[in-house]
């Protein structure tokens, strides 16, 4: 059974969550700022968090930052305001794999929250067999142990940054489209697309840890107008 953390302080928010995720068959606990949030992520070890930026005591964006650093294959899930627009990015940025806006729809939250967890049970994005090593320059990464090194030193991944990276890798050489990636790696249809820049965020935050010169990346290509190639000088798998 899938466990679910939910840290929301409004309190018909966070009570109807509960009652739907239950029903649903989901394991779930609650927490109300976010000092009780980081307490309660290091006892239930949760697959998925869904959290409120706004929050009592620690912020939403501190709490963020806690999960990512000590439970980096913790899913995140933001809940935001309306209009938000800046506080999405600066979640996606610290580390958030997803997120919703208030007032927001139960089907589109139902979709997201299976779309995360199928992941956990299926690891990362389907992939050739023998592809769960894979090293180039001075970067190895193995997808089956969620570990990752460059030049012999550890370098911490999200679980989404994993995803994005196997399934790049799996396609090496072809152009992959920023919509292509919302659906293979968030789950999103045509129908619900948001904005590509949730992609743009990640690939930022994956080439600082995986590139030796961001500003003229060499592993993950950039295609004007269109998506992103993983073409790194002799990858290997």
């Amino acid at each position: 059974m899938h466990k679910i953390l939910i840290v929301e302080d409004e309190d018909a928010i966070r009570m109807g969550l509960v009652d739907l995720l239950e029903i649903e068959g989901y394991e779930i606990d609650v927490a109300v700022d976010g000092e009780q949030a980081m307490e309660k992520v290091k006892q239930f070890l949760p697959n998925l968090v869904i959290l409120d930026l706004m929050l009592p005591k620690v912020s939403g964006y501190d709490v963020c930052r806690f999960i990512r650093k000590s439970f980096p294959h913790t899913f995140i899930m933001m809940l935001t305001a309306k209009n938000e627009e800046i506080n999405k990015i600066q979640g996606l940025e610290i580390g958030a794999d997803d997120y919703v806006t208030k007032p927001f729809s139960v089907f589109e939250l139902m979709a997201r929250i299976k779309s995360m967890l199928r992941r956990v049970s299926q690891d990362v994005p389907a992939a050739p067999a023998g592809a769960d090593i894979l090293e180039f320059d001075d970067v190895r990464v193995d997808f089956k142990k969620y570990e990752a090194s460059k030049a012999g030193h550890p370098i911490e991944l999200s679980a989404k940054e994993f995803q994005i990276l196997k399934y790049l890798s799996t396609r090496r050489g072809e152009v992959v489209t920023r919509e292509d990636l919302l659906q293979a790696i968030w789950g999103y249809s045509i129908e619900n697309m948001p904005t590509t820049r949730t992609v743009d965020n990640q690939i930022v935050k994956l080439r600082q840890k995986i590139e030796a010169d961001t500003e003229n990346p060499l592993v993950i290509k950039s295609v004007r107008g269109v998506g992103y190639k993983f073409d790194p000088p002799e990858a290997r798998r």
